[in-house]
């Protein structure tokens, strides 16, 4: 009898947090071999239905079933800094045993210690070298490396240890675009089961399905990402249509009810007017009351009741359409005039070493692309601009004001509401004038008051996004800093809606090569060492 194929099955699975509120209810899912791009916004419970496959997790309610081994890669990666990098693949104890027996130590131990594992060392230096970590040697700790390499050297370890499931969580987050490319070609050589939570469109874009997860249910949809969208684009057109046909139905039942008792109002009238000219006996106009109060009741009951089921119709059309609420703004005092000096950078040396030689200007509105591997200053560039580091020599000038998101978010006070944050920003803007411009970031009502520190990683981007671009005076040049990590596709659509309205300077450090090609990016600046151009042409062919 063979053995049951690997898959994952989860059934009326049910996950509570310690404070009550509910990730997942009575969740069903079935996965096969494959490559599984999981999706869905933040907050509807991707990780957490990652750590109950994993294990990590006990379900409140229900069961999760996995056949085969599995491999987890966390999104929060958290490795002991004093660990070696051979401990870390989990290869340290065979390593030891192996170079006993070079020595001479010929004990039964090591040899079971061993195994069939002769080889592992060869195997650990081709892993690594697959993953772009081949310079990095078996004795080295993990606090000598950068957090990037670290994820790669968990993938490392994961695909030694050859499990049959595979689940990557936001595996891109760290990841600068020449180790994304070598992460990228894990996937396209994995054979078994994949499932990636990731808002990173080019891995998307590698999968042989997307699982749409919502309200505690997974829609699934064959194909990549774009074929996603694309089908997800004919489901929304339909839904909307139906909503239209809804609509329709709810006027026509609504005008036909107000009709019938019309006319029952009509034929009462009559009645009595024949009843009290004496035209008919009491007793035949009295059995005609009667007769026509039944009928008008169960005329108006009738079309009351397809009344009714016409107005459930629309509801469940109306559900069916997604919430595709845009970010629609005008930031008209943000403009800079082509031709504008915007900033100037000359002999700079940054802190950590890198320089830019001779002179860069920005001019006018331009849309920079700052890009280069992790640890070659990229944040330190901008928080250099941003007038929070000092250059070591050289000058670094900027001619318009000037709004810096960095990648913590730590523009927000966590204790102030919404509308309190962005009114620091704007200490002169009324009340009423704040919420009207938080409207359009699709903060509106009591969104507006909740607490920064309350607010999901979508939430809490949009909200300083506001803060920044609502300030005033209003910034006319805007360096983001990695904006795209932690946020889910929908909040990813919802910036670049935003950035659209912008009409100022704009500098973006990203790993996001299709996201920074959705800004209309005028000027790729590659920072390497030293800051010089380049094309996104050899930005996509991994520098």
């Amino acid at each position: 009898m063979s053995a049951p194929a690997t898959h994952i099955s989860c059934s009326s699975l049910s996950f509570t947090w310690p404070d009550g509120s509910r990730a997942l209810d009575g969740f069903h899912l079935t996965v096969r071999p494959g490559r599984t791009g999981l999706i869905g916004l933040n907050g509807a419970g991707k990780s957490t239905l990652l750590r109950l496959i994993a294990g990590e997790l006990r379900p409140t309610g229900g069961q999760v079933k996995v056949v085969g081994e599995v491999g987890y890669l966390p999104q929060n990666l958290v490795l002991d800094t004093g660990l070696r990098v051979d401990a870390a693949l989990g290869i340290d104890r065979v390593r030891a045993a192996l170079h006993a027996i070079e020595a001479g130590d010929v004990g039964e131990e090591r040899f079971a210690a061993v195994g069939d594992d002769w080889d592992v060392e060869e195997r650990a230096r081709a892993v690594l070298d697959e993953l772009g970590l081949g310079h990095i040697g078996l004795d080295r700790t993990i606090g000598e490396m950068s957090g990037g390499e670290c994820v790669l050297l968990r993938l490392a370890a994961l695909l030694l240890a050859r499990p049959d499931v595979l689940l990557l969580d936001e595996p891109t987050n760290n990841l600068d675009l020449y180790a994304r490319q070598r992460l990228y070609a894990a996937v396209d050589g994995w054979h078994g089961v994949l499932v990636v939570v990731s808002h990173d469109r080019e891995l998307l874009e590698r999968v042989d399905q997307i699982a749409d997860l919502r309200d505690s249910a997974v829609t699934w949809y064959g194909g990549n990402l774009t074929a996603y969208e694309a089908a997800l684009a004919v489901e929304q057109e339909a839904a909307e249509r139906m909503v239209r046909v809804a609509e329709a139905d709810v006027q026509r039942q609504k005008r036909e009810l107000a009709e019938s008792q019309v006319k029952s109002a009509r034929r009462k009238r009559y009645g009595q007017k024949l009843f009290e000219q004496g035209s008919v006996p009491k007793i035949v106009a009295s059995a005609r009351k009667r007769s026509a109060q039944e009928s008008a009741g169960k005329q108006r009951l009738m079309h009351a009741s397809r009344l009714a089921d016409a107005r459930e119709r629309l509801d469940d059309a109306v559900d069916a359409v997604r919430d595709d609420d845009e970010i629609r703004i005008e930031l008209p005092q943000t403009k800079v005039h082509p031709g504008q000096g915007v900033l100037v950078l000359r002999d700079l040396e940054l802190a950590h070493g890198a320089r830019v030689r001779g002179e860069y200007e920005m001019r006018g509105p331009e849309r920079i692309a700052l890009v280069g591997r992790n640890g070659a200053g990229k944040t330190t560039l901008l928080r250099t601009l941003a007038g929070e580091l000092a250059p070591v020599s050289g000058e670094a000038a900027v001619d318009v004001p000037l709004g810096f998101l960095p990648q913590r978010l730590d523009v927000l006070d966590d204790g102030l509401s919404v509308v309190e944050n962005v009114a620091r920003f704007a200490p002169d803007a009324t009340n009423n004038r704040i919420r009207a411009r938080l409207a359009h970031f699709l903060f509106r009502g009591a969104r507006a008051d909740r607490a920064a520190g309350t607010l999901s990683g979508g939430e809490r981007f949009r909200a300083a996004l506001a803060a920044l671009l609502l300030a005033e005076p209003a910034p006319r040049l805007l360096m983001l800093d990695e904006p795209t990590n932690s946020l889910d596709l929908a909040s990813v659509r919802r910036l670049t809606e935003a950035l659209e309205a912008y009409e100022g300077a704009l500098v973006v450090a990203s790993h996001d090569v299709p996201f920074l090609e959705s800004l209309g990016i005028t000027r790729w600046l590659l920072l390497d060492g030293e800051l010089r151009d380049t094309t996104a042409e050899e930005v996509r062919a991994g520098l």
